[in-house]
């Protein structure tokens, strides 16, 4: 069977890693990326902040070596989803089952101003860039603010604020500094009740303004000048700035968007093509963008490809559960347990902030490394 995995985030690489350890060479995985590597997203804040170098934090597809997987880095051109053929620079390839775990790309663009008067920090080239920013800054008013719903691991415009707050405090400028978090949600996370009060009581404790019901819309240049939807102001001596997500440009020409994203069914993320899944934030399931999610629907589909090949093999179905970490500062982390269940309000709970899951959250950096790349990492 000729499998064909677009895409090498949480996702892709989780897939991957599952089909060559269950089939080893009885199966023909391909991987697709256009990057070079892998690299965790909580690596970009720790490179942001000046706690880890880039180099550090790179894991080189090339050191992909697990039997029955072959990793191609190229630019996917083109996707037809009847025939399962995909286009790129490295040329054409065909599969029997074909993953799109492509990710939303991230569009700075899109909110005026943005490129031209702040910073984003989602993406991985504008976080590292702001390693240097933060380094030499010399403190005034901090706004993070997202520009744009949905958006990937909703948790980190809070991880940045309180990080923010820590690194100031270390620069010697906190005293003389304003943090304020602009978001469009009425709580820092939803689903979780128990983790949104932890983070307004963290942010009140750390002089943090909270700004919920907020979306920023555009930048002032001339003014320094943030402008939410309804027309409020805010200025701000440094802007770090959630850019606008979509869907790949070469997934919406496939045709298989709906409303700006892959449906698939939410219980084995099939999409309304035969042989064809999608996973992770590409697609409308239903569970926030985040890896841990994405992970998680990539198990399922490992499941549902091992049914086919091994018949009579039970399948599993997509339990909407994942697991993160959220960085309080002061080295301190904590883990939000959360569930969604298509038709029924999402529910979570949170454990910590504490030391002891710190460790946790690098173990789980660890882990997810040993199986992908077959080596030994340390966050």
């Amino acid at each position: 069977m000729r499998i064909l995995v677009l895409g090498a985030g949480f996702g892709g690489l989780e897939l991957s890693a599952r089909l060559s350890d269950l089939f080893a060479d009885d199966v023909e995985v391909t991987l697709i990326d256009r990057a070079e590597g892998f690299i965790f997203g909580f690596s970009k804040l720790d490179v942001m902040f000046g706690k880890s170098l880039p180099e550090a934090v790179l894991h080189p597809y090339g050191d992909l070596e697990k039997p029955g997987l072959r990793f191609v880095q190229a630019t996917i051109h083109s996707i037809d989803p009847e025939t399962k053929r995909v286009e790129t620079d490295a040329g054409t390839f065909d599969a029997d089952v074909l993953v799109v775990a492509l990710g939303a790309d991230l569009d700075p663009s899109a909110t005026p101003g943005l490129a031209e008067a702040g910073h984003e920090f989602y993406t991985v080239p504008g976080a590292f860039a702001l390693r240097d920013v933060l380094a030499d800054f010399d403190g005034g008013h901090v706004i993070v603010g997202v520009t744009s719903t949905p958006f990937k691991c909703p948790p980190a415009p809070s991880e940045t604020a309180l990080l923010m707050h820590d690194h100031l405090r270390s620069l010697g400028v906190r005293d003389t500094s304003e943090i304020s978090l602009v978001m469009p949600l009425p709580v820092p996370i939803p689903p979780s009740p128990a983790a949104s009060k932890a983070l307004l009581a963290a942010f009140a404790e750390r002089g943090i303004n909270w700004c919920p019901n907020s979306l920023v819309s555009r930048l002032d240049a001339d003014r320094k000048v943030a402008v939410f939807r309804d027309g409020a102001e805010m200025p701000y001596d440094l802007f770090l700035g959630v850019p606008k997500h979509k869907a790949p440009p070469v997934v919406e020409q496939s045709g298989m968007t709906v409303d700006g994203w892959v449906p698939v069914n939410p219980l084995t993320l099939e999409t309304s093509y035969p042989d064809v899944y999608a996973v992770g934030d590409v697609t409308s399931v239903g569970t926030p963008k985040a890896g841990v999610f994405a992970e998680g629907q990539a198990s399922v589909v490992s499941s549902q490809i091992a049914s086919r090949l091994r018949a009579g093999t039970e399948t599993d179905t997509y339990d909407g559960h994942g697991i993160c970490y959220l960085e309080f500062g002061d080295d301190l982390v904590a883990r939000v347990d959360v569930t969604f269940l298509s038709g029924a309000a999402p529910v979570g709970d949170i454990e910590g902030p504490s030391v002891e899951i710190a460790h946790a959250k690098r173990e789980f950096g660890s882990s997810r490394i040993l199986s992908w790349f077959g080596r030994d990492w340390t966050p």
